[in-house]
């Protein structure tokens, strides 16, 4: 839910231009044509699916943003039409439309429809800017059944339309406007995606994030197809964002700290809170990018946090212990924070393309972090103290979590004597051919065993529910015996030694029962993989099994079905008499075979990957669910009681 904030109504002319420079046909440089992307729509927004789709979305909201963040732009609406188009608005300077002096053609025309194309290649008309390629609205455009540009600059309105990327006629002077911006709306190609339905709430949680890292910037979200709109609008900027993740947490002090420093190119911006918590919950962003892998950014931050409270803690002898060092573990525990760098050209490299290289980074942020910091300590010594004393304790109980984590330390990768007694494993030992069925409780385990594929299929039964990690420290959650079996099964680690690189399996599948417990189990867990081991969700390694709800038996056949809706169709499909109806409650029920050809058999099953689109809105959720306020808990629940769909009474 976006938090309203004051509503700013008066919307700035961001018709002035930058002293010294012009905005104009000359500043659109093109460095190659549009081709392939139809053919190959994967390598420019992900895949075809919904991740894919909204991803269109964002290519042309961030040209928005980019004006922002470039002084002449403040406000964005998004709308989705009842026919299920998109529009972006904003009042930035409008797209240059006059004769692009290479192409011959319109300088819109030539953003629209030519791949890395724009002004973004211009340093004069964007120092920084999260469209960095070129290849965002182009992209968007050659991937839609039609999309149109109406651009409001110098008193005129200008538009073209297209089809798939074709301009349909030349750019034509259609009306008078006294305001500057672009509109731009589009309609996906049924072509191209595999279904064509905008959610909601994935936008928004995008534009939230955006609005917090442009502080100033007002976005609306309007759904025309089921009247529903929000605005977000944060003057706190990554304060408003740190305080937004926090919000259902206690926090050690009231105020986050919160610095913007200009050093050379780089703007640096920094956020910093700590909770009662013992969960990290650090998010790091280059020009409004999400860097989910991190970078030389969050290096350089880390780094100087660490730095910063050892030596205040050593300054005011804090730390009683001699020859007593606190680690990168111990000062990031409970620690919620926000990192967002502006980088003229930033180098991007990682699983995801989403992780910064650039080197000078790192050395910049530590600089500026190990400055304020110090300064901010000195200043507001029961701060600093608050913060020494929860890194200290964090540093006493990692202490005692040693032993219980050489517990699950594997020796080598293929040390089949350091697994589980309980893990059946596969023979196989390529972790991409490897996957892991996660099983609650013994019989469904015994099941699974029996009825699995055992060259590469492994069985880890559990027994009843692991910890909830969300409320416990380190050493607890190293004590839990299922939790230390779990980590010993994957051979990745965990903590400072995590290394998603050394996992044992590329499927990672949670199978729980399709009842109350089995729901509670599956968030447990899920709570655990992104509170210790993120990497494997962004890997795209972690999976839902999904068991069936019903076998209908009529006759000799046999009928397996997954909802409550599939049942009713399918009875209506059968003779009314003689069909007998089971519902499984557990997996148990299910034997060998059954288990084998409904949920395990990779030709038949089906599998949900976990995915993580917004991992602050994730960070968010699980706190509500899994923290120890109950008061969120039981709003949300509230809230979405009306969407249940199976409920087990």
């Amino acid at each position: 839910m976006a938090t309203e904030v004051e509503d700013p109504t008066k919307m700035k002319d961001a018709t002035e231009p930058i002293a010294g420079h012009k905005y104009d046909a000359t500043t659109i440089k093109v460095l190659q044509g549009l081709e392939a992307v139809r053919r190959r729509p994967a390598m420019y927004i992900g895949d075809i699916g919904q991740r894919g789709l909204h991803h269109c979305v964002y290519e042309v909201v961030d040209n928005s943003v980019d004006e922002a963040m470039v002084g002449f732009c403040d406000y964005v609406i998004v709308e989705v039409g009842k026919d299920g188009s998109v529009t972006v608005t904003d009042n930035g300077r409008g797209i240059p439309v006059e004769m692009h002096p290479e192409q011959k053609v319109s300088a819109l025309e030539v953003v629209m429809t030519t791949l890395h194309a724009g002004g973004k290649f211009d340093h004069d008309s964007y120092k920084v800017s999260g469209g960095l390629h070129g290849v965002g609205v182009s992209v968007v455009n050659a991937l839609s059944e039609w999309c149109w540009v109406e651009v409001y600059r110098d008193g005129d309105v200008y538009r073209q339309e297209y089809r798939r990327g074709v301009a349909q006629g030349k750019v034509k002077k259609v009306g008078k406007h006294k305001n500057s911006g672009t509109r731009t709306c589009f309609f996906p190609d049924a072509e191209i995606f595999s279904k064509i339905d905008f959610k909601f709430d994935i936008i928004a949680s995008r534009l939230r994030e955006l609005a917090f890292l442009n502080q100033g910037l007002k976005i609306d979200l309007v759904d025309h197809r089921i009247d529903k709109e929000v605005t977000f609008f944060y003057k706190g900027g990554l304060a408003a964002f740190v305080e937004y993740l926090n919000e259902n947490k206690v926090t050690l002090f009231k105020k986050p700290i919160h610095f913007t420093k200009m050093n050379g190119d780089v703007q640096v911006e920094i956020a910093i809170q700590y909770n009662d918590g013992y969960a990290e919950s650090v998010h790091s962003f280059v020009n409004n990018i999400n860097t989910i892998e991190g970078g030389t950014h969050l290096t350089g931050f880390r780094t100087a946090l660490t730095r910063s409270i050892n030596n205040y803690a050593v300054k005011y002898n804090l730390v009683k212990k001699e020859n007593f060092a606190l680690s990168g573990d111990d000062s990031r525990e409970g620690l919620t924070a926000v990192i967002s760098v502006r980088v003229r050209d930033p180098q991007f490299e990682g699983q995801t393309k989403t992780k910064l290289g650039n080197s000078e980074v790192k050395g910049i942020v530590e600089h500026v972090t190990n400055d304020y910091l110090g300064s901010f300590f000195e200043e507001n010594p029961s701060v600093g103290r608050k913060v020494v004393e929860k890194v200290v304790s964090a540093a006493m109980a990692r202490e005692a979590a040693r032993k219980a984590k050489e517990l699950t330390r594997r020796k080598t990768a293929l040390d089949s004597a350091a697994l589980p007694g309980k893990l059946a494993d596969c023979s196989l030992r390529d972790p991409e051919s490897c996957e892991i069925y996660i099983v609650e409780g013994d019989s469904a385990g015994g099941s699974a065993k029996q009825g699995r594929d055992r060259r590469s299929q492994a069985i880890l039964p559990l027994r009843g529910k692991i910890l909830n990690v969300e409320k416990a420290r380190i050493d607890r959650i190293l004590g839990n015996e299922e939790i230390r079996t779990i980590i010993t099964a994957l051979g990745c680690g965990i903590g400072e030694e995590f290394n998603s690189d050394k996992v044992r399996y590329h499927k990672i599948v949670i199978m729980t029962d399709a009842d109350i417990d089995g729901s509670h189990i599956r968030t447990l867990l899920l709570t655990f993989f992104f509170r210790y081991m993120r990497e494997l969700i962004d890997r795209g390694y972690i999976y839902i099994a999904q068991p069936p709800l019903y076998r209908l038996k009529h006759g000799k056949n046999e009928h397996y079905v997954y909802s409550d809706d599939e049942k009713d169709r399918m009875l209506k499909q059968l003779p009314n008499t003689g069909v007998s109806v089971q519902r499984y409650k557990g997996l148990g029920e299910m034997n060998p075979e059954q288990l084998w050809k409904t949920t395990m058999d990779p030709e038949v099953r089906t599998l949900l990957q976990v995915t993580l689109d917004d991992g602050a809105e994730a960070d968010h959720l699980f706190t509500v669910l899994m923290g120890s306020e109950t008061k969120p808990r039981s709003d949300f629940i509230q809230e979405n009681a009306r969407y249940v769909r199976n409920l087990d009474i």
